[in-house]
């Protein structure tokens, strides 16, 4: 049987690419590091972007889309993206050769890329539009659900994430660092609001109804630099998770790769 790879290739407000192989495919979603970090990071884990074969956005905020054209200029791996974070993308400068490998889609579709089904559903932040994914060959242990840039937990988001065996899961801020933190007024509400992203103390209450329904790896992801620490966002995860030692609690470098499977 395949072996099933799962990598945060960097992941918080600065960037964010995930890593995805099963057997000869391998896919990322968001590409929102520089084509040289990208590839660097690709090679820490025996591949290149030569090897993908194709890329699934979750929206059009640069800490998703930042590679997409330098990409695009030498690969034509097709990237996979809703219809109206496509429109804002596109309406930016030098998207030319972006533009030639971009797949429009409605906020809910499924692509297979080979043995693996790409599967998207939509969740709650500011952007055009902005969805998760699941990947999955069908098999338990080779499923991954990806929820990241979300204001909170919509049906959607638990309908996905529930019972899945591997979930990337934004743990984005502490709420009192933010607050107490020097971000403006109305960039606080932002983050705060159900469009904004998920805190540790969210996040943590709905990872121990992950564990409870039989997930059994978490990646906490998304964290941001100036509100959040790794090992506020870890402990607050274990925490709610007493009683559950059959899951597994990490968290996402912010710039480095962190495999989770």
């Amino acid at each position: 049987m395949n072996e099933f790879h799962v990598c945060t290739l960097a992941s918080s407000s600065k960037g964010n690419a995930v890593w995805v192989k099963l057997g000869e495919d391998e896919i990322l979603i968001d590409a929102g590091i520089s084509a040289k970090r990208l590839e660097t990071a690709l090679a820490a884990q025996g591949s290149s972007l030569a090897s993908i074969k194709a890329i699934f956005i979750t929206h059009e905020h640069s800490d998703h889309v930042t590679a997409l054209e330098v990409v695009s200029k030498k690969y034509q791996i097709p990237i996979h993206i809703t219809e109206p974070s496509a429109k804002v993308y596109l309406s930016s400068p030098r998207t030319e050769h972006a533009a030639e490998a971009i797949v429009i889609h409605p906020p809910q579709f499924s692509v297979q890329v080979g043995a693996l089904e790409v599967r998207s559903f939509v969740t709650s932040h500011d952007s055009a539009a902005s969805v998760g994914y699941v990947v999955t060959d069908g098999t338990p242990s080779h499923t991954l659900a990806l929820a990241t840039d979300i204001g909170c937990i919509t049906e959607p988001v638990e309908q996905a994430l529930l019972g899945v065996e591997n979930v990337i899961l934004e743990s984005n801020h502490d709420e009192n660092m933010l607050l107490c933190g020097a971000y403006p007024y109305q960039l606080k509400r932002r983050i705060l609001s159900p469009k904004g992203h998920l805190s540790n103390e969210s996040a943590a209450a709905f990872v121990r109804r992950l564990a409870e329904s039989g997930t059994r790896r978490i990646l906490l992801a998304h964290l941001s630099p100036e509100n959040n620490m790794p090992e506020l966002a870890e402990q607050s995860a274990k925490c709610a998770l007493c009683g559950h030692e059959g899951c597994i609690v990490c968290v996402a470098a912010m710039s480095e790769p962190t495999r989770l499977i």
